[in-house]
């Protein structure tokens, strides 16, 4: 038999090693061997043999050239159950999305079977039909999917960024920016010269507040600040349209500055369509690229940073993402608030409370959320039609309000 020094076996070496127990997947109490059902600690062996001998005298394999794999295949197992469970939403809420999809295209003044509107939109059957779904009710089914998704998406990455529950969109000030780059044109008269100098204005606007952002980020600023630089251009762009809103040449200015500001997808057409959709991809695809670091960021800034999280970048692409998407959004359609606070609490327990996964979910269930309340409208009955942005409010404030009173007995 060998002679091994006491020196030389695992005993020698401290039992606490900082992040010794994590490499070996051990955790902090003692783990049992699975041959010899020995209880032993992190840093032990078995037995007195040898380093990581097994039983029997044969060369055994330390914890750090063969950690203990009961642990990594339970985690392996959780994270492929989260992920099956995440899929398997993304499933249902895309069902779901189609299924609305299809009673809004048939639903209206005109209603048609789902034969109509299919054939409607492989542009057979009679010319009427056609020109009602491809001309009327497509444009307004599409911006309700995009505008959703921009403003579910990206109320989902800001509230991982910020770990803030309340974050949104507008708590950057980008939709109220937008908003104000569209009231100028509006103001001024400007869509009278040009029917793209509308949503040209509302996406400069955006732009503006998402450069003044960027250099805020770049410089290292914290989470609270880009937060307290959000609220400030908040309240500026709303001052400022309540400027425009006061000095309005005429009561038809005014009216066509409170109608949009109201926000809708009614009456768009599918170059409003084309003319978003390039800087809605590019803003989603900037907001996914940035899934992995935010799930990340749940362990901390410190901790995330350590794991290689560049938190500069990370808080460019969530800015931009945010900025390409919401703002060309708010471009045509105007103000439209709460989705983005209300979908992604909807879903989070639904998707393990992670960040990254919520991504995808959150932007279908914000089309699912702003195409069912774009449906409640067209078939409430009222004297003037109801604004989208309108509906949005009445459900998302309350919903505001019972997070904050949730969050206040949670601190108590």
């Amino acid at each position: 038999m060998t002679t091994v020094s006491r020196g030389d076996t695992p005993e020698s070496e401290p039992a606490t090693e900082p992040g010794y127990g994590a490499r070996a997947g051990l955790g902090n109490g003692p783990y049992t061997d699975a041959s010899t059902g020995a209880g032993s600690e992190p840093g032990t062996g078995p037995s007195r043999a040898g380093p990581g001998s097994a039983p029997g005298g044969g060369p055994g394999i330390g914890p750090e050239t063969g950690p203990p794999t009961r642990p990594d295949a339970a985690q392996s197992a959780a994270a492929a159950a989260g992920w099956l469970g995440a899929l398997g939403l993304v499933g249902l809420l895309t069902l779901g999305l189609l299924g609305l999809s299809l009673l809004s295209l048939g639903f209206g003044a005109a209603p048609l079977t789902w034969a109509e509107v299919l054939a409607g939109l492989l542009g057979v059957g009679p010319e009427e039909h056609r020109l009602i779904v491809q001309q009327i009710r497509l444009p307004r089914v599409l911006l309700a999917w995009l505008l959703g998704a921009a403003l579910g998406m990206s109320g989902a990455a800001l509230q991982g960024l910020l770990r803030n529950p309340l974050a949104e969109p507008g708590l950057l000030g980008i939709s109220a920016s937008a908003g104000l780059g569209a009231v100028l044109a509006l103001y001024f008269g400007l869509t009278a010269v040009s029917l793209w100098a509308l949503p040209a204005t509302a996406m400069a606007g955006a732009l503006l507040a998402t450069l003044l952002l960027y250099a805020l980020t770049r410089g290292g600023a914290s989470n609270l600040t880009l937060i307290l630089a959000g609220v400030a251009l908040s309240s500026l762009a709303g001052a400022l349209t309540s400027l425009a809103l006061n000095l309005a040449p005429s009561p038809a200015s005014v009216q066509d500055i409170v109608l949009w500001l109201l926000g809708s997808i009614a009456d768009r057409s599918l170059a409003d369509v084309r003319l978003v959709l390039p800087f809605v991809a590019a803003g989603l695809a900037l907001l996914l690229a940035a899934a992995p670091a935010l799930t990340l960021l749940t362990l901390g800034e410190a901790e995330a940073t350590s794991l290689g999280v560049h938190l500069p970048r990370l808080r460019g692409l969530v800015i931009a993402g945010s900025a390409l998407s919401v703002g060309a959004c708010v471009s045509v359609t105007g103000t439209i608030g709460f989705v983005g606070l209300v979908v992604p609490h909807l879903l989070r327990g639904l998707v393990g409370h992670r960040p990254g996964r919520l991504l995808l979910p959150s932007a279908l269930g914000g089309a699912l959320l702003v195409l069912a309340a774009d449906l409640a409208i067209r078939l409430l009955d009222t004297p003037q039609p109801l604004m989208l942005g309108v509906v949005t409010a009445l459900v998302g404030a309350p919903f505001f309000l019972a997070l904050v009173l949730r969050s206040r007995r949670a601190l108590a």
